[in-house]
């Protein structure tokens, strides 16, 4: 069975499908708010009729509330099912780039096939061959092992003040040729830079990273999350 302490859901009625449902409501929804079924369509490459017809069987089953108008959310038992396929998705990506060395940009849609033949005695070996990492290449926090997403306090660099230091935290977007981009100009998760200035109107920002300076539009500092 899986779900939390008042939830109960039988294993055998989640599909690998809904398990990808639900990691991305999580994603998109931040474990709490509601989440459309056209944003829901749009990130998983599904029609919308299709994505409401999937809405309607993990209500169903008691993973999701579904409610016309106003969208879905997770519940209990299917938010902790969510969890768990994004902790053994993010291990995973951490197993391709650092033990079978791929490219940060290539892991994303080999982890979602990987990850649906994981058990958790697998999944609990790769944890530890990795050292029991607590992010995925891309700075994604890994959830703990009880189900519990880690909390990293950073915010898009879009908001920064000019003149700011940082440290990239995280990158959002699972486009490879910006990941391949990134990584080219040193824009990475831990990488330290100072924000040297911005153009007006949604204009393009200078980052100064060690002795380098790089200027980025505005769509990719979109996707790059900081501390500073």
């Amino acid at each position: 069975m899986l779900g939390d302490q008042t939830t109960t859901i039988p294993e055998d009625k989640v599909s690998d499908t809904m398990r990808d449902y639900l990691g991305e409501i999580y994603r998109l929804g931040q474990g709490e708010a509601w989440v459309s079924t056209t944003a829901l369509a749009e990130v998983l490459g599904v029609s919308g009729p299709a994505s409401v017809r999937m809405a309607r069987r993990m209500h169903e089953i008691g993973l999701i509330e579904h409610q016309p108008y106003k969208g879905i959310q997770l519940t209990p038992g299917g938010k902790t099912i969510a969890l768990l396929n994004i902790r053994r998705h993010r291990l995973v990506e951490r197993f391709l780039v650092e033990v079978l060395q791929f490219g940060w940009d290539e892991v994303h849609d080999k982890a979602d096939s990987l990850q649906k033949g994981i058990n958790q005695t697998l999944e609990d070996r790769i944890d530890a061959l990795m050292g029991h990492p607590t992010s995925c290449p891309h700075g994604d926090p890994i959830p703990t092992r009880d189900g519990v997403m880690p909390e990293i306090g950073d915010k898009p660099l879009t908001v920064v003040p000019s003149g700011k230091r940082g440290k990239i935290t995280r990158v959002k977007t699972r486009e490879p040729e910006k990941l391949r981009y990134l990584a080219e100009i040193g824009i990475i998760p831990g990488a330290e830079f100072e924000l040297v200035n911005r153009a007006p109107f949604n204009g393009p920002l200078r980052l100064k990273l060690g002795r380098n300076e790089q200027v980025i539009g505005s769509e990719l500092a979109a996707a790059l999350w900081v501390v500073s």
